[in-house]
């Protein structure tokens, strides 16, 4: 069982506009609502490989209803505490020409007393689980060091932690050394407090970061693949060009394939294979999350990978 740790999930709103521009006005058919957060897609990727899932962290109102009702009818399973503010909503709109428009509300307030009720649920479900995954953003009201304490207390449990956010959330949380980091460019330049704009500047920073106890590294360059550090080697991964529906969810993808690789005890370079390929199906699917199994087996085969000793 692994569970997901969703602070600030979000009902998605995906509008497809012609020729969208601002301060306009359009009608269109081609609309969806979806269960989002970080964590929520990881999840559904998970779920999509048949492995066991719970998610937790915090919905309120009836958009946090909605959210558990569609995670119910695709059989995910979930336990969150429940806050009297609003469940956040993301409206995203993607034009013809390739172009994406987003529309992303802070989050619900989260008081004292929905903390405590989520740090207890945290220690009773940490209990029956393997891994430990939690992705996104911290909404308000949560200490910046959520993510150190809830690495602390599963370490304490022997278990693995996946940690996948950013900012002040990712700096603190990597001073507990989690098991698993997927930084962008962005989140490392960030975390390091200055740019890196070569490869070599790159390796550089993921080699520190690696060598300071953290057991898996993976550079996420977008397009540009990935790289992975882990015992002591460097691992390129290059992905084919498809075309691209929609990129959020793309680096979700890739971690809820690669946890349910582990849980398959694929072999490492193969798990990494498996991560890529979801990563890539997904950004052909308008839905964040989403990962065509059949399409994601096809990539696989032009995936390129390269390892080396660092």
């Amino acid at each position: 069982m692994i569970l997901i740790i969703s602070l600030n999930p979000s009902i998605d709103r995906w509008y497809n506009v012609k020729d969208f521009e601002k301060g306009q006005i359009f009608k269109t058919e081609d609309f969806k609502y979806t269960p989002g957060g970080k964590g929520i897609n990881v999840a559904k990727v998970i779920n999509e490989f048949n492995e066991q899932v719970m998610v937790t962290g915090f919905l309120g109102g009836r958009s946090g209803e909605y959210i558990e009702e569609k995670l119910d009818s695709i059989s995910v399973n979930h336990r969150f505490v429940h806050i009297n503010d609003e469940t956040r909503g993301c409206i995203r709109i993607l034009s013809d020409d390739g172009s994406q428009t987003e529309i992303l509300e802070g989050g619900p307030s989260i008081s004292t007393d929905e903390v405590i009720k989520f740090y207890e649920l945290y220690r009773e479900l940490i209990k029956d689980v393997d891994i430990v995954c939690a992705s996104g953003s911290v909404p308000t009201g949560l200490p910046d060091e959520i993510y150190r304490d809830l690495i602390v207390m599963a370490k304490e449990q022997n278990k693995k932690f996946f940690l996948d956010t950013s900012g002040e959330a990712l700096k603190l949380g990597i001073e507990a050394l989690p098991f698993f980091i997927k930084p962008n460019k962005d989140e490392l330049e960030y975390y390091l407090g200055c740019s890196v704009e070569s490869d070599a500047e790159i390796i550089g920073a993921g080699k520190y970061l690696s060598e300071d106890g953290i057991e898996i590294v993976i550079i996420s360059l977008g397009r540009d693949g990935s790289i992975v550090f882990h015992d002591g080697y460097m691992y390129r991964i290059r992905v084919p060009k498809v075309d691209t529906v929609n990129s959020v969810g793309a680096g979700d993808s890739m971690t809820g394939g690669f946890i349910a690789s582990l849980l398959r005890d694929y072999e490492f370079e193969f798990a990494l294979r498996v991560a890529a390929a979801c990563g890539t199906a997904n950004v052909m699917e308008s839905e964040p999350g989403k990962v065509d199994m059949n399409n994601m087996k096809k990539i696989m085969n032009d995936i390129v990978i390269t390892k080396s000793k660092f």
